[in-house]
C-alpha cells in the first residue's frame, strides 16, 4: 500500500506554517543510511507535490502509517520541534497485537537509546519511557499457536508520553503483546501464521492523531489520520471490528 510517484500523498492539515499528511506504510520520512537502497522520500514527494520545501517535525518509522506533521519554514520547524520536545504534543496510534493485554494500563520500562551507527547499536544507559493504552477489542480464534492452544489477538490504542525511538514496539514487545507484523521485536512465527492466514502482513501500527497548541496562533490543533484500508483488512481479517 505503499505510495508511489503517480499516487498523491493524502494532506490531511495544511496552514501558512504547517502541513500533515496520512503517511502511507512503507514509505520513509527521510533519506537514511540504513535504507539506502530507497528511492522514494515522504519529503521529495511532498516537496514536489506542493512546490516548496518542507521540514518533517517529528519522524515515523518506514512500516508505520498515520499522521505525519511538516513544517514549511525554518522558524515553524524550530517551534514544532520544541513542542515535541517538552511533551506537548498528544499522539494516539492504533495497533494490532498478539495476545489479550488488561484492559487498560501503564507501560513504565525505561528503553536505552538506539544510536545511529547501526541497527542494533544502543545506548549504555536506559531513559525513561512511558506508554499508556486502551484495549479497545480482543478475539480468540481456535486455531494453535506455539504451545498454546488458541490465538489471541488484540486491538489496542496507544498513547506515548515520551517519544523514544520504537517506543511504542518495544513495549509492548516488553508486556509480551507485539505487534503483528513487527519483523524487528516481534513474533516471527505469529507474523507468518498472519501472513499465510491473510494472505498479506504489515506492521499493524497507525498514527491516528496528533493534537497540541498551534506554536503561532495558540489555539489547539488536532490532526486527525484514518486507517490505512490495509490496517482496516487487518481488523477485518482477525475479527476484532466485530468482538
Amino acid at each position: 500500500m505503499m505510495s508511489d510517484s503517480t499516487s498523491p500523498l493524502s494532506i490531511i492539515y495544511q496552514d501558512e506554517e504547517y502541513i500533515a499528511i496520512n503517511k502511507p506504510p512503507g514509505l520513509l520520512v527521510h533519506r537514511t543510511a540504513i535504507d539506502s537502497q530507497e528511492a522514494q522520500f515522504a519529503v521529495q514527494l511532498l516537496r514536489d507535490q506542493i512546490g516548496q520545501h518542507v521540514f518533517p517535525v517529528h519522524r515515523l518509522d518506514k512500516p508505520t502509517s498515520g499522521a505525519l506533521l511538516f513544517a514549511l519554514n525554518e522558524s515553524s520547524l524550530s517551534k514544532g520541534q520544541k513542542a515535541f520536545k517538552m511533551g506537548q504534543v498528544n499522539k494516539t496510534y492504533h495497533a494490532i497485537v498478539r495476545g489479550h493485554p488488561a484492559e487498560n494500563g501503564v507501560i513504565d520500562h525505561p528503553l536505552r537509546k538506539m544510536l545511529d551507527r547501526g541497527p542494533k547499536a544502543k545506548s549504555d544507559t536506559a531513559q525513561e519511557a512511558k506508554t499508556l493504552y486502551r484495549t479497545r477489542a480482543t478475539i480468540e480464534h481456535p486455531i494453535p499457536t506455539e504451545r498454546y492452544p488458541k490465538t489471541r489477538y488484540a486491538w489496542v490504542e496507544l498513547d506515548p508520553k515520551t517519544g523514544r525511538r520504537h517506543q511504542l514496539r518495544r513495549h509492548l514487545s516488553h508486556i509480551d503483546c507485539p505487534i503483528i507484523g513487527d519483523t524487528k521485536y516481534g513474533d516471527t512465527r505469529r507474523n507468518l501464521a498472519f501472513k499465510e492466514q491473510n494472505g498479506f502482513v504489515r506492521l499493524f501500527l497507525h498514527a491516528s492523531s496528533i493534537s497540541l497548541v498551534h506554536p503561532f496562533s495558540q489555539r489547539g490543533l488536532e490532526i486527525e489520520a484514518s486507517l490505512w484500508p490495509d490496517f482496516q483488512t487487518g481488523l477485518e481479517a482477525t475479527g476484532l471490528t466485530q468482538s
